[in-house]
């Protein structure tokens, strides 16, 4: 079988499909005046062109999918999409990266329906910080339904917290105390910029290293990464339930640790968060027999994946704001 492998070496076993562009939330550091509906934006994948497009990649090595926004929840299907991902030969973790807002309300269909695995946002554990990162006054809510997903029996409940100077990096004491005895990973993910946040990202990035420094000052200890992870670095420390995973995207060598490619919600194929073209996969999603065609187009597009991103050099490519991939 076909393996999706870049010249680098690199094996990418995980798809971040996102489902839909909006999102119901307005946080500060993304979409800071609420999500505005552009007319000529193409229209969401289909049913079945993302049936296709999963049955595709599971072809050629990805095991891991996660669904992501936007605001995956306002995507009234999602819970057959989930259905979709689960039933995909070949594919053993589907994931979710949600705020929350529909979480208490359709949990149990989501994991009825394949969900093993949910990342929730959760910037900070204050009402009022929270209110002020996101524009919404939800947080009891949320961490209820956090609750609710830990006991429901999800293969993984995690927390994704954007560490913001200012405005949360206080806030380790309180998490702390969040993970003693909650079997969570809690993912800080260290500011980026975009091409829409250039002064709020001057104002309020705080760098992950110094956050890193804290915690194995406190004992806590990094761990060995697992094959289809995420980006993150993962600590652990004995008096602790949870773990922390720390994002941090301007790290030396962040990127020699790729194993993700990204799918945006109208099918373009996006090689990096960061990368400056996309590959339109959707005329190649329209029926069963042009799943070899996929195929070919994915493998050959690893030909050209960059070793790199170009953050540290300010160029954020064709990525406006995280809500229009995913992040």
């Amino acid at each position: 079988m076909a393996v999706l492998t870049d010249r680098f070496g690199r094996v990418f076993p995980y798809l971040r499909l996102s489902v839909i562009e909006a999102c119901n939330f307005s946080c500060s550091y993304c979409l800071p005046d609420g999500y505005q509906a552009r007319p000529d934006l193409p229209v969401p994948l289909r049913l079945d062109e993302i049936r296709r497009l999963l049955h595709a990649f599971a072809a050629v090595g990805m095991r891991k999918v996660r669904l992501t926004g936007g605001e995956p929840s306002l995507r009234k299907d999602l819970t057959e999409i989930i259905r979709i991902a689960a039933d995909t030969p070949g594919v053993g973790t589907v994931a979710m990266t949600t705020n929350g807002s529909l979480l208490r309300k359709r949990l149990g269909d989501w994991k009825s329906a394949g969900l093993t695995a949910l990342n929730v946002s959760v910037d900070a554990l204050d009402s009022a910080r929270f209110a002020r990162i996101t524009g919404h006054d939800r947080l009891d809510e949320l961490l209820l339904g956090i609750d609710e997903a830990l006991d429901a029996g999800l293969r993984q409940v995690k927390l994704n917290a954007v560490l913001l100077r200012g405005l949360n990096d206080d806030q380790l004491p309180a998490w702390l105390a969040y993970l003693r005895d909650r079997p969570v990973g809690l993912r800080f993910i260290e500011l980026m910029q975009t091409g829409c946040n250039l002064n709020y990202f001057k104002q309020h990035h705080y760098r992950a290293e110094v956050l890193e420094t804290e915690l194995r000052a406190l004992g806590w200890s990094a761990q060995p990464r697992a094959a289809d992870a995420g980006p993150a670095i993962d600590y652990a420390h004995p008096g602790y339930a949870g773990r922390i995973g720390i994002i941090a995207p301007y790290a030396k060598d962040f990127c020699t640790g790729c194993n993700r490619l990204r799918v945006t919600a109208s099918g373009d194929l996006r090689l990096c968060l960061f990368g400056n073209t996309g590959t339109a996969l959707r005329p190649l999603l329209q029926s069963d027999d042009q799943s070899d065609l996929l195929q070919a187009r994915l493998l050959g597009q690893l030909g050209v994946k960059a070793a790199g991103h170009g953050l540290h050099s300010g160029q954020t490519g064709l990525i406006p704001h995280l809500a229009s991939i995913g992040g």
